[in-house]
């Protein structure tokens, strides 16, 4: 995920290109500060996933933009799942 601390609203936006290849891109209300940001990062995606917040953690990218999140569950439907919901997001 490319992630935009401080921003107007919380949401998902469809696929970016970064330095490490295409992302989500993900914007956030929370400030980078103690972890804020990060939580707000799961907590964003899993509602845009529509999987319980539980299933969702941080797994590399804790001081960086570019993060890279672990999804618990079936992989097949998570993948097809964040398919159609980013193509719906362009």
């Amino acid at each position: 995920m490319r992630v935009t601390p401080k921003s107007a609203r919380d949401g998902v936006e469809g696929i970016v290109a970064t330095a490490q290849g295409p992302a989500l891109a993900v914007r956030v209300r929370d400030v980078p500060q103690d972890g804020e940001a990060n939580r707000a990062v799961e907590r964003t995606f899993a509602e845009w996933l529509g999987v319980p917040r539980s299933t969702v953690a941080l797994r590399s990218g804790t001081r960086s933009r570019v993060k890279t999140l672990v999804v618990t569950g079936d992989a097949t439907q998570l993948s097809d799942r964040v398919q159609s919901l980013a193509e719906r997001s362009r």
